[in-house]
């Protein structure tokens, strides 16, 4: 069942700065995510050097994170990032994405990462800091192509068939408000 604001009237898409103060804390959360499964990696495979067995690690690393983001979008339309930004992922007809539009908008999701990579690997950019700079400058640029889509949704998303949406968390009723109060 869809949230009540998610009704006739279309609601508005997130502004530019909430989508990348979501998109920061997200990778906050998902660095624990990352190692608890990179430690889980490492313990049963046994690696005891960081470039043993990389590779797989990354294939491994590139599905625990499938994993967390279509499961959260097809189950609630938000992970903990977009739910305390106030924010929600919905179809068209405004309910949460299937578990194939969410796979679809994930493995489309690597567009913010993948042309700075590719520039960073093209150009011979040696280093973090270059590196970085690649990757910050090429997320702002694919956050701001947004703007120039009717209902300023990134490429995957309009691929996909989804959209982001502002929201609100349901008011609480009067029962569990006096239940929390002392």
């Amino acid at each position: 069942m869809a949230d009540a604001q998610v009704g006739a009237v279309a609601p508005r898409p997130p502004g530019f700065t909430r989508r990348l103060a979501c998109f920061t804390y997200e990778g906050v959360l998902l660095f624990g995510v990352v190692m608890m499964a990179a430690l889980l990696y490492g313990v049963v495979t046994n690696q005891r050097h960081a470039l043993t067995g990389a590779f797989g690690l990354r294939v491994y690393l590139f599905l625990v994170l499938g994993l967390y983001f279509v499961w959260f979008w097809s189950r609630q339309g938000q992970t903990l990032a977009m739910r305390t930004w106030r924010m929600k992922l919905v179809d068209a007809r405004g309910q949460h994405p299937s578990a194939l539009r969410s796979t679809c908008r994930y493995v489309l999701a690597w567009l913010w990462f993948l042309p700075a990579l590719l520039t960073v690997q093209l150009s011979g950019l040696k280093g973090a800091g270059p590196a970085a700079a690649a990757v910050i400058a090429g997320v702002v640029a694919y956050a701001a192509l947004a703007r120039f889509h009717p209902q300023r949704q990134c490429l995957h998303d309009a691929v996909c068939g989804t959209r982001l949406v502002d929201w609100q968390p349901a008011p609480r009723s009067a029962a569990s408000a006096s239940m929390t109060k002392p």
